[in-house]
């Protein structure tokens, strides 16, 4: 009955989103204390106050038929204003409302850019390991992602094989910093050599290879840590962002897109993206929203609990001779796989009631996924389950 194209999709629904469902049968059947849930980047760190007073605050001040009507499908007109102003202020960028296009989330942000870039067959590279759902963002406009696999060591990408994965199909890069599902943030270094790999290797292609930077982390860093602006590096970068994990607001979908006025072909890309943003049938972000978002521009979350979180468990982890890097920024740590196999890992936490994602799910066989978003006596009780999987495995007996 269903159409073939979503056969695929059916039969290989999302790693992380299959292992969330089984948490909550779980924890039906166990009780939620026992059930130790790291499967979900959903914010366990509330939304700042002043978001939930803005909401107050717009329903009450503002003309209804205005907050709860429609707009420009790029959307309301003083929020992209206020919007780049931010981006300005920030990053010494120049940005107007016209560069900008209020989103569903960083995840329509890129459907909606890909939408009017991809022709059926172009190739779209991504560094891995990546989020999973860019392989079905690229597909839903009939192309193909092309996976570069990483410096182990370090998780940055491997530069040469960058360089040989591009060829004539070749239309769009992405890059995810921080990066979900390995916290590692790309430092301005890589980013000028992916951007001088790409103005060289644009001569080959019939226009420039558009570089995507998907950014729905840039607030969530550690110890200082700066996350380079990537569109001072390469004039034909659009930003994707999303307020989901910023202000913990994942199921509120709100973001935008940003193509500047360098980016190739600007006024038709721009005009392309907004008619997608409404043939998708989103037809514009969420309007109350996107006023909310106008009042808390200079808001984040409180990044402290999460930097204690990665500690406990990065600590804890080690310690149990489990190998990972220390993250740098999201709320991910990416461990090694102590058995070759990582869905048989997946299956021996899975006995100790500890849902974690494969790594095979992000293009990086091998390793596996630990959301730690999550209240910190989670972590805490969880410890000694993950020493009985270290057990299982002799970890720290070599």
């Amino acid at each position: 009955m269903i159409a073939e194209k979503m056969k695929g999709l059916v039969a290989n629904n999302s790693a992380i989103r299959t292992m969330f469902e089984e948490g909550k049968l779980l924890a039906a059947q166990f009780g939620e204390e026992n059930v130790f849930d790291f499967s979900l980047g959903n914010p366990s760190v509330p939304a700042p106050p002043e978001v939930n007073q803005a909401i107050i605050d717009v329903v009450n001040q503002e003309d209804p038929t205005f907050i709860h009507g429609y707009m420009s499908n790029a959307g309301y007109d003083d929020v992209r204003q206020a919007v780049a102003e931010s981006l300005n202020r920030r990053f010494g960028t120049h940005f107007s409302s016209r560069n900008i296009i209020m989103t569903a989330g960083a995840g329509m942000a890129i459907n909606i850019l890909l939408c009017a870039l991809l022709n059926p067959g172009d190739e779209v590279i991504a560094f891995a390991p990546y989020f999973m759902e860019y392989n079905t963002y690229v597909g839903n406009y009939y192309g193909k992602v092309v996976a570069v696999k990483p410096d182990t060591s370090t998780f940055m990408p491997d530069l040469d094989a960058f360089a040989a994965a591009i060829t004539p199909k070749t239309r769009a890069v992405m890059v995810n910093s921080p990066n979900n599902p390995s916290g590692v943030v790309y430092p301005e270094s890589t980013l000028r050599d992916i951007a001088r790999i790409l103005t060289e290797k644009s001569a080959m292609c019939a226009q420039p290879i558009v570089l995507i930077a998907d950014e729905p982390y840039r607030e969530l860093v550690y110890g200082g840590v700066e996350v380079p602006y990537v569109t001072h590096f390469y004039p034909h970068t659009a930003v994707c962002y999303s307020y989901s994990k910023s202000l913990s607001l994942p199921g509120e979908r709100v973001g935008y897109l940003v193509v500047p006025d360098e980016f190739h072909d600007f006024a038709n890309v721009i005009t392309a993206a907004t008619i997608a943003n409404r043939v998708s049938g989103c037809v514009n972000a969420p309007s109350l929203m996107q006023r909310v978002i106008k009042r808390c521009l200079d808001l984040k979350c409180d990044v402290a609990a999460y930097e204690r979180n990665r500690d406990l468990l990065y600590e804890g982890l080690r310690g149990l001779g489990f190998e990972c890097i220390k993250p740098e920024g999201a709320f991910y740590l990416f461990i090694k796989s102590p058995d070759p196999d990582d869905l048989g890992f997946i299956a021996a936490c899975k006995k100790r009631r500890i849902l974690i994602v494969n790594g095979t799910a992000f293009a990086c066989p091998g390793y596996a996924r630990i959301a730690y978003c999550v209240p910190y006596e989670r972590i805490q009780r969880a410890l000694p389950a993950f020493q009985e999987v270290a057990q299982e495995y002799g970890l720290g007996q070599r």
